[in-house]
């Protein structure tokens, strides 16, 4: 009878647990793992206001494109998103007379140089090809010579490509810049401008710009006028029987007007006056000094978040190779994430609009407005009067987006700037001598000012 033979060690072999197998094998799952995450566009990542995200990224994400969103991957140094959107409401925002008038010269820009103006700065701020504001700025360094209350004048094309820009130095000299091909060319023109000042008076019949333009003031000095009491005098509330009152200098030549400059403006609505008084920095300001402007908020949340897609008017669509810009700024942040109101406003729209889902749109004055999109909630109703810091929404993931984040946008003259960058207005009044020399320039302008009983 064979015998049962006990060796331990044969028995604790045939047991043996086979730990680097095991090993081996999650090692494998968790690589695949790794790689497949970037690419599955359907999860939802969702990433708090926390002190890790209060800084803004640097320029270190990678775009990539699909069809007609964007999918954007973050530097893997922070919690990596995955979002797709499309940006594009359904609904136009209505314009009225004074936004027509803005758009007569919809790609002619003029402009006065106030303090801290460089032409490269003004340039990017009304959205010029940047390529070429670089090639101007690099051939005619004399540009870097820009006075407070010289004047510039420029024309872009549809793509925002610089055509021409004129650069007033004085009432006889003039510098043309004229594109030809990638360069551009310089002529100058020595005229002899006559300067002339003059008073209009007009009162309110049936609405500022039919009144405005029969009183003899011209499309570009009534989109001067607006601007600058834009933050003070609502130009639609406007009544029969209201009276202005404008001193303007203007450049002739001949018999054509080639420049206009506001000097001082009064509108007397109902029982309250309203000034806007140029002083010796470029600004306007109430016969006070103090300012006219309004201060906006850069962010439109409580807290700076990442920036997950960065502002590109010029991104290409990888597929047809036309221009799909991006015409704003998206913010990796969390559904349910408290939106506020950049500035002071009237809110024009706030309903469910397409890619865009709901869709917050707030005019700021006459020059700017400002755009909530994808959000989970609106809290605002059209022609509702909001505060900066205003609670308007809940950030979300509706219409195109396949991740949650608030896509914001800033329109300047109804085009569409970097929010993060834009030079937006200052509320500072003037101070010791520079408020001295103006009011005593108020003292001398004010009687001109005075309407006719």
């Amino acid at each position: 009878m064979a015998r049962k033979i006990e060796n331990r060690h044969i028995e604790k072999s045939k047991v043996k647990f086979p730990y680097f197998s095991i090993l081996g094998v999650l090692l494998v799952v968790i690589f695949f793992t790794v790689l497949w995450r970037p690419l599955n566009l359907d999860r939802t990542v969702y990433i708090p206001l926390n002190p890790q995200v209060e800084t803004t990224v640097n320029n270190t994400s990678v775009p990539v494109n699909i069809g007609e969103g964007q999918v954007e991957l973050v530097d893997g140094n922070s919690n990596s998103t995955v979002i797709e959107s499309s940006d594009e409401p359904e609904d136009e925002i209505v314009k009225d007379d004074l936004d027509k008038i803005i758009d007569e010269k919809d790609n002619t820009v003029q402009y006065t140089i106030v303090r801290g103006d460089t032409l490269h700065d003004i340039l990017l701020r009304y959205n010029v090809n940047r390529n070429d504001v670089y090639e101007l700025t690099s051939q005619f360094k004399q540009l870097a010579n820009l006075r407070i209350g010289q004047q510039l004048m420029w024309t872009t094309d549809d793509d925002h490509n610089l055509q021409n820009l004129n650069w007033t130095i004085s009432s006889n000299n003039i510098r043309m810049y004229e594109k030809s091909g990638n360069k551009f060319v310089e002529n100058s023109e020595t005229v002899e401008g006559i300067l002339q000042e003059v008073v209009i008076k007009g009162e309110i019949k049936s609405n500022f710009i039919a009144d405005a333009r029969k009183s003899g003031l011209t499309s570009t000095e009534i989109g001067i006028i607006t601007r600058a009491l834009q933050w003070r005098l609502d130009f639609k509330r406007l009544q029969i029987g209201d009276k202005f009152s404008v001193i303007l200098s203007r450049e002739m030549h001949g018999d054509r007007l080639s420049n206009s400059q506001l000097l001082a403006v009064r509108f007397k609505n109902g029982s309250k006056d309203y000034y806007a008084v140029l002083a010796d920095d470029g600004k306007y300001y109430d016969i006070n000094g103090d300012s006219l402007s309004q201060s906006f908020f850069r962010y439109p949340l409580a807290k700076k978040a990442r920036v997950s897609s960065q502002f590109n008017p010029r991104r290409l669509h990888p597929v047809t190779g036309k221009i799909a810009p991006h015409n704003g700024v998206d913010f990796a942040v969390s559904r349910g994430t408290p939106v506020l109101s950049v500035g002071n406003g009237e809110v024009v729209i706030a309903k469910y609009s397409g890619s865009a889902g709901n869709y917050i749109a707030i005019r700021h004055g006459r020059q700017y407005m400002t755009t909530y999109m994808h959000l989970d909630k609106i809290l605002v109703k059209p022609g509702q009067q909001v505060k900066q810091g205003e609670q308007i929404g809940l950030s979300g993931n509706t219409g195109r987006s396949t991740g949650p984040h608030l896509h914001f946008e800033l329109h300047i003259n109804n085009k569409p700037v970097n929010p993060l960058t834009a030079n937006l207005p200052i509320d500072e009044g003037l101070t010791g001598k520079s408020k001295n020399a103006f009011v005593a320039k108020v003292k001398s302008i004010k009687p001109r000012l005075e309407f006719n009983n």
